[in-house]
């Protein structure tokens, strides 16, 4: 073979060992990594208010706030096939969704404690097409045994109540069923104390309601008063001592659902804070906000219902056994005269009409058309109906059961008073 040919099969032989290497290299390197880009963020399509209901206003109006009035008008029609926007109520919460450019995408309104009023997407795939429901709140029932003092750090029931962790309501339940026994206005005193058992209510959302109390002791001025929730045959509730007494009084210590703080007592000689003159003061004023309930202490028939000179809007009942009451000074009035009232319910609201130097209650008493002192009247009440005779046995099977739920542990106040 000549030099030529040979030096040509070096040439290829060289040629096909760098091929393969190439091949081989091709085959073994990595592949090429692509650079990764960060999520870019992107600016929110849709804002949420949350807010309560104003005063004197209607679901028309709160929408108008927030949306074109054509899309607004559309919202109220979509609400009203399943919510009366009627039934409005002001102070209640509520989330509105809206878009950017105005399109409503969720309405969610507290109707009551049970249920809430919901406005959302029916698809996730179409927002704009919107469903209108009723959804009832998931609760939590259960049986709460709750103990409290009154003490220097704590002078009042409601302070009292707070301090266990629970509500102004439940103060005001527990008010509502010693109010003819205890004065919650003036006469608790360091060394009270309270025990309750109640039914609570706990909401999805977190809001705390009660059911029925039933069964609670008041220890007042070493007094030790209790409490049994009773239902009569004929589905009337009560609440009685352990012997089966009524602990309900002819008359309300106050009608006022809280605890009143009395600005000026019963006088036949008292300084007159707007005429600075001298001259009677026959009833009782109680400090109180506007627009504070006054219920009517007592049941009877409204003889009177409208503005009266100084006195202002005024509200008069008649009552059994020569008794008449008399709330002054009101802002609104409830009822109207010749409307039969029963004790507890509401005949108007604090105000300052009429010849009055701020926002408080004039209340006043008549026995035989002479006036009486209020808070000196009241004691002398006479208890209402006991248990009849042949319920006592089914009463003392209750009030048993009753008094196991109460709290096992007695503060030291109870365990320290008369028994």
């Amino acid at each position: 073979m000549t030099l030529p040919r040979l030096l040509v099969l070096a040439l290829a032989s060289c040629a096909l060992a760098l091929a393969a290497a190439v091949g081989c290299a091709k085959e073994t390197s990595p592949p090429r990594r692509v650079a990764s880009t960060a999520d870019i963020p992107l600016s929110p399509d849709t804002e949420e208010i949350t807010d309560t209901v104003p005063q004197a206003t209607t679901l028309a109006k709160l929408f108008r706030t927030y949306l074109p009035p054509d899309r607004a008008e559309a919202a109220v029609q979509l609400v009203s096939q399943r919510f009366d926007p009627r039934k409005l109520r002001a102070k209640q919460r509520f989330t509105l969704t809206r878009t950017l450019d105005g399109w409503l995408r969720g309405f969610d309104y507290e109707i009551d404690v049970d249920r809430r009023l919901r406005v959302a997407p029916a698809t996730p795939e179409a927002p704009r097409e919107l469903m209108v429901e009723v959804v009832e709140y998931q609760r939590q029932e259960a049986t709460a045994a709750i103990a409290g003092n009154i003490d220097k750090q704590t002078p009042s029931l409601f302070e009292a109540m707070h301090a266990t962790g629970e509500t102004d309501d439940l103060s005001i339940e527990l008010a509502a069923i010693f109010s003819g026994e205890v004065d919650f206005n003036s006469g608790l005193q360091p060394g009270d104390a309270f025990r309750v058992a109640v039914k609570k209510v706990t909401r999805e959302t977190g809001t705390v309601t009660y059911g029925a109390v039933y069964a609670a002791e008041f220890v007042n001025e070493g007094r030790r008063l209790k409490a049994f929730r009773f239902v009569q045959p004929d589905g009337n509730v009560g609440y009685y001592d352990e012997n089966g007494r009524s602990l309900k009084r002819f008359m309300l210590w106050s009608p006022l659902k809280f605890e009143p703080r009395v600005t000026s007592g019963f006088s036949y000689n008292r300084r007159h804070p707007v005429l600075n003159v001298t001259r009677a003061h026959l009833g009782v004023d109680f400090a109180a906000p506007v627009g504070a309930s006054v219920v009517s202490v007592a049941s009877g028939v409204v003889t009177q219902a409208g503005f009266s000179g100084d006195a202002g809007r005024l509200v008069a009942v008649r009552h059994s056994s020569g008794y008449e009451t008399l709330y002054m000074h009101l802002s609104s009035i409830a009822v109207r005269a010749g409307q039969h009232v029963s004790q507890g319910d509401l005949v108007g609201r604090v105000g300052s009409s009429g010849l009055s130097t701020g926002p408080h209650l004039d209340y006043r008493i008549r026995k035989n058309g002479a006036y009486v002192n209020p808070l000196v009247e009241r004691r002398r009440m006479p208890p209402g109906e006991p248990i009849a005779p042949g319920l006592l046995t089914a009463f003392r099977v209750e009030r048993d059961r009753q008094a196991a739920l109460l709290p096992a542990e007695a503060s030291p106040a109870m365990s320290a008073s008369a028994r």
